[in-house]
């Protein structure tokens, strides 16, 4: 899968990674630990990368940054995300952006 390619490549490169294949898991993780970052493909099972976005903002962690992955990336909520990475990508532009 290509979350386990990103947390591979974002660990070698000394991040400390949480995964979540589906929304409501991702949600939970996010509500059980601190996080510099979040990561979410727009579209996934359950609880999708807009309905992530807004549990985030609503929560009391809101200024978290979020990134975004999506094969229609002109389709995006404004103001939702700090930047959205059109799919495919490169993973250089993920490493970047993750520091940014």
């Amino acid at each position: 899968m290509i979350s386990d390619l990103i947390s591979d490549i974002l660990t070698q490169s000394g991040y400390n990674v949480k995964t979540a294949s589906e929304g409501r898991t991702a949600l939970q993780i996010f509500e059980e630990n601190e996080f510099d970052l979040v990561i979410t493909d727009v579209f996934m099972p359950g609880i999708d990368g807009f309905g992530v976005a807004r549990h985030i903002r609503n929560s009391n962690k809101p200024e978290t940054p979020i990134i975004a992955r999506s094969g229609t990336p002109w389709d995006m909520e404004k103001g939702a995300f700090a930047f959205v990475i059109p799919k495919p990508f490169n993973l250089k532009i993920l490493l970047h952006t993750s520091t940014m």
